[in-house]
């Protein structure tokens, strides 16, 4: 857990030092993902107000930033979550827990029972998620709809063979910031951890779904920094006659009687 807190913290600074207004970082940063018991995962908790999180907002002071990171969170409740917190130099904005659990996080963690937020933070509007919530396109477009401009993705992407292109949660990020025409920073984690190799899957796309930074070369640490006028995710038209949010008929979405097709 020191270790983790002093990497996290060098990495806010060395971001900072950077230009960055906005840093994100990897799900569960300050406990690593890969648990063996319960009790291991219990043993690298720590509630919000934590040293973790303080460190991040001193660091934040530093540049006037925003911080978003995912932690292995102790709830008030005495339940752990795989939280992402969003801080400033003031301290904690926001937790979201998080609400799709993977695979063994269902054995640590207690799903989170809140949406996703938007926060008006002095970097931006900005959306937060954590990893597994990307393949629920429902979640995303809340947050859009919520009026955020640039969606925060802490993740712990594990590799799965797939073939020698990018893989295939950049494209899912391109695609997310596309079709809700807003910008998009994944923070994925790198290397190995007890047998799981990491994506590094790191990227920031534009409101087109264009990546402007990353992936890294490599799977190693890397500060992945890009430009992002985060104004420009307000305006969703797509063309004189079509909006991204505006064409939509959320009413005619679900059928009223499943339709079965012989």
């Amino acid at each position: 857990m020191a270790a983790n807190r002093r990497l996290t913290r060098e990495a806010v600074r060395e971001a900072i030092a950077a230009g960055a207004r906005l840093v994100v970082l990897p799900e569960l940063s300050t406990s690593g993902y890969v648990f063996e018991s319960p009790a291991e995962a219990r043993e690298c908790a720590e509630p919000a107000s934590g040293p973790s999180l303080q460190g991040w907002a001193e660091e934040a002071a530093r540049g006037d930033a925003v911080v978003v990171g995912g932690f292995c969170e102790l709830g008030e409740d005495g339940l752990l979550y795989n939280s992402a917190a969003v801080v400033d130099a003031t301290g904690v904005l926001g937790v979201y827990r998080k609400i799709h659990l993977w695979d063994r996080e269902k054995l640590f963690f207690e799903p989170g029972h809140a949406c996703a937020p938007v926060l008006a933070t002095r970097a931006g509007r900005i959306g937060v998620a954590v990893c597994y919530d990307l393949f629920f396109p429902e979640l995303i477009r809340g947050l859009a709809l919520g009026g955020a401009e640039l969606i925060a993705l802490p993740a712990n992407l594990p590799r799965f063979p797939q073939p020698e292109e990018r893989p295939i949660e950049i494209t899912l990020a391109m695609a997310t910031a596309h079709l809700n025409h807003l910008f998009f920073a994944l923070c994925d984690r790198c290397g190995p951890e007890r047998g799981v190799e990491w994506v590094g899957a790191t990227v920031i796309c534009d409101e087109h779904g264009w990546p402007l930074a990353g992936p890294p070369a490599g799977n190693g640490p890397a500060l992945v920094v890009a430009d992002c006028d985060l104004s420009r995710a307000r305006d969703k038209a797509l063309s004189e006659r079509n909006d991204v949010l505006g064409d939509r008929r959320p009413e005619l979405y679900v059928p009223d009687e499943p339709t079965h097709v012989a």
